[in-house]
């Protein structure tokens, strides 16, 4: 009988969200009548390659994270809620460092509801075979570099650009080893997982395709494409 490693995910729900303009984090916000992240969680939790779940939320909202989401829903993946940190690299450590023999690993945000078993088969399979993958869509506009007076620097060839999303999965130990590092080296100016592994172990990362579906809410204009999403997704049009 084969064997296998242990692969594990790590949700973030540890932002304060406050483009969104409300008084409740977004991730715990009712989407459908169910909280933001739920919806990612039901994929990780469904996945059949996903063993175990490490939820990162904030200090003031452990408990909270425990009993009205992973009790009330009954997310029996999900092994250990931790507190993030300042920043969301802060989070990613706090929640790497709770795992341990793990193959590989899932980074995801938990504001992306959207996330599928498709999305997650494709991450899954390029992560075994190149060690580092994240997930992405090539850019649907034209980009422009500006400098720092806000005059156009330079225009990218729109064909070579992505829209990075999440997740982000890696070899646990390849990850972990980065983020070490990272934590050593002081630097602040980190913006995602894949620019950890690229920065701090010269690792090349592999482009998964994404999905145009999968984003992330962050402002209210965000959110009124998810809810069109979900009327979609319920038969109302």
């Amino acid at each position: 009988m084969e064997t296998r490693e242990k692969n594990a995910a790590v949700v973030l729900a540890a932002g304060r969200g406050s483009r969104m303009h409300s008084q409740v984090q977004k991730q715990f916000l009712l989407l459908n009548g169910k909280p933001v992240l739920c919806y990612s969680l039901e994929q990780f939790e469904a996945c059949p390659f996903l063993d175990e779940i490490v939820l990162v939320t904030g200090a003031e909202e452990v408990d909270f994270c425990r009993r009205e989401i992973v009790e009330k829903y009954g997310y029996k993946k999900v092994t250990a809620v931790v507190p993030g940190g300042k920043e969301r690299y802060h989070s990613v450590y706090n929640g790497l460092r709770s795992l341990s023999g793990c193959g590989y690993v899932f980074i995801h945000d938990g504001a992306r509801p959207f996330v599928d078993q498709a999305i997650l088969a494709r991450a899954h399979e390029d992560v075994r075979r190149f060690s580092a993958c994240v997930v992405g869509m090539p850019v649907k506009d034209t980009i422009k570099l500006a400098d720092e007076e806000g005059w156009v620097e330079e225009t990218p060839q729109r064909s070579r650009l992505w829209m990075v999303q999440t997740p982000q999965a890696f070899s646990f130990p390849l990850i972990l080893r980065a983020y070490e590092k990272l934590m050593e080296s002081g630097r602040t100016d980190v913006t995602d997982d894949s620019m950890v592994v690229e920065s701090m172990e010269k690792v090349r990362v592999r482009l998964t395709e994404g999905s145009y579906r999968n984003i992330k809410i962050t402002t209210p204009e965000d959110w009124a494409i998810a809810e069109r999403f979900c009327r979609q997704e319920d038969g109302q049009g």
